[in-house]
């Protein structure tokens, strides 16, 4: 399970861009942070033109399963919602990971359910 924002542990920042040009500012190698595919559609395509290392907001099973096919690395839901999606994710061979995005105290229920990570609310 990977974890995002605790301070016992290093991970890498997420950069939320909403633009092409804000990709250029980004440092290279930067994990670019989308908005929901219904408003990033254009950047998402343009991540996986061009091989960039994508986060993608969702709030469906639908948007995740587009999600996967356009590359994202990960998507980024609630806790319920990535629940629901990890079997869904396994059974269809997803490459895109799936982050729950939650407190401190619920890594452990997450770590249970088998989600791939979390990104903690308050980084």
């Amino acid at each position: 399970m990977q974890i995002f924002g605790h301070d016992w542990i290093e991970s890498r920042s997420f950069y939320s861009i909403s633009s092409e040009e804000e990709i250029k500012a980004t440092p290279s190698n930067s994990l670019l942070q989308l908005q929901l595919l219904k408003k990033s559609l254009a950047l998402a395509k343009h991540c996986q033109e061009n091989g960039l290392q994508y986060v993608l907001e969702i709030e469906s099973i639908e948007e995740a399963m587009f999600a996967n096919l356009l590359g994202a690395t990960y998507v980024l839901c609630e806790k319920e919602l990535a629940k629901e999606l990890m079997p869904i994710a396994q059974h269809y061979l997803f490459d895109t990971q799936i982050l729950a995005v939650i407190e401190k105290s619920e890594i452990e229920e997450m770590a249970k359910a088998g989600v791939d990570g979390v990104l903690l609310r308050d980084s």
